[in-house]
């Protein structure tokens, strides 16, 4: 969920009136025949040892990048120098429906997609996966991964020990809040509803991407929550949206929002949130005392990938703390390799060294005792579930 994501498109706006789960979901577990694919029928014959490329698709500026050549990509350069293997980077996921509307026509008709390499967020990937669309990591090829993957991030419910996916970036989902313009702290999800911000406070629009933290705010362990507590969110949100609470709900556009002191608290990812605060110190992000959702955006490797070994290698690499502290000190995002934090702390550069001491991307032991995983949205829930979501954000 990068701070440049492009907000809604008008296919996702398409995908959301539809229901994404009713278009999509409901295929994504309803058992239909024809898109579930079996493990023998996953690989392709792997190119790797003799054709030394490989195509990775992932959202835009959500790698490091030469600051005096935008173009260039220090870390994935080094790569390439390293193992001879040429990485075509291709900046063509800017939302998680829209991409799954791109490539999924492939992968249900069991035909390569072209890719060997994607990233797209876990919710997203809980579908794949349970559809079969992904192969399995060979982890002896990935010493890095097995020992320096964040050990709150090993083992999801929908991929128990992370055997189809691995984290490119982690995030917290929480509040951001003006300070100065609020006068006094934000602590609590039901600080929303406070009667002094009717008007200018903001949800995410995505089903995915808003439920849990709202349900934190009522006491869920949302590693398992239910239909119930769904619906009671739900309860929640419409009040607040009758009664002028809620200005709108968005996608990653509350920035400009927040920015512009339009609305003066937010749901909102950490991520986005360092980089406001480089602009804007007054705006501040917060962990609720109930707790926050920590999610993933995930490296998967698509069925007939043609360069599985060489995507393998690569996801390797970026789990080598030297480079996911690189690649952390640019995106700012949870690092998954706490590793990289001792290289950060030992860098001559004062700005990088700092980033070690900052919980948005090294979240202390305090935090991380707030922080939880949220069971994903099953198939069987989608499509009853976006309905009546969609319904209350107008989508």
């Amino acid at each position: 969920m990068p701070l440049t994501t492009i907000p809604p498109l008008s296919r996702r706006a398409l995908l959301r009136a539809l229901g994404s789960g009713a278009a999509l979901g409901g295929l994504a577990g309803c058992g239909v025949p024809a898109a579930y694919v079996r493990p023998g029928d996953r690989a392709a014959t792997d190119l790797s040892s003799t054709d030394k490329r490989l195509n990775w698709a992932n959202w835009p500026l959500y790698i490091d990048t030469d600051d005096e050549r935008p173009s260039r990509r220090p870390t994935l350069e080094a790569f390439e120098r390293r193992t001879g293997i040429s990485v075509e980077y291709v900046e063509e996921i800017n939302d998680n429906d829209e991409f799954f509307g791109k490539i999924s026509p492939a992968l249900m008709n069991h035909q390569s997609t072209g890719r060997d390499l994607v990233v797209i967020s876990d919710w997203m990937s809980a579908r794949f996966v349970r559809l079969g669309w992904v192969q399995e990591m060979d982890r002896a090829r990935q010493p890095n991964v097995t020992r320096y993957l964040d050990r709150q991030l090993r083992s999801p419910a929908f991929d128990p020990g992370r055997t189809y996916t691995v984290p490119w970036q982690s995030g917290i989902t929480g509040i951001a809040y003006n300070r100065r313009r609020t006068g006094r702290e934000i602590r609590q999800v039901s600080d929303l509803w406070a009667s002094d911000l009717k008007g200018r406070v903001t949800l995410l629009s995505g089903l995915d991407e808003a439920f849990a933290l709202l349900m934190q705010g009522n006491g869920v362990d949302i590693t398992r929550w239910t239909a119930d507590d769904f619906h009671t969110v739900c309860d929640q949100v419409e009040k607040q949206v009758k009664r002028g609470q809620i200005r709108r709900f968005t996608g990653n556009d509350y920035i400009k929002d927040l920015s512009s002191g339009d609305v003066l608290a937010c749901q909102a990812y950490s991520g986005d949130v360092i980089q406001l605060q480089a602009d804007d110190p007054d705006i501040e992000f917060v962990v609720p005392d109930e707790g926050a959702e920590l999610w993933a955006e995930s490296l998967m490797i698509p069925n007939l990938a043609r360069h599985k070994a060489n995507a393998e290698r690569l996801i390797d690499y970026y789990y080598d703390p030297e480079v996911a502290a690189e690649l952390a000190a640019w995106v700012n995002y949870v690092c998954p390799v706490p590793a990289a934090q001792d290289v950060l702390a030992s860098a001559k550069d004062e700005e990088s060294a700092a980033l070690a001491e900052n919980p948005l991307i090294f979240p202390d032991k305090q935090m991380r005792s707030r922080l939880a995983i949220a069971r994903d949205i099953n198939s069987d829930e989608r499509v009853e579930f976006g309905k009546r979501w969609n319904q209350i954000a107008g989508l």
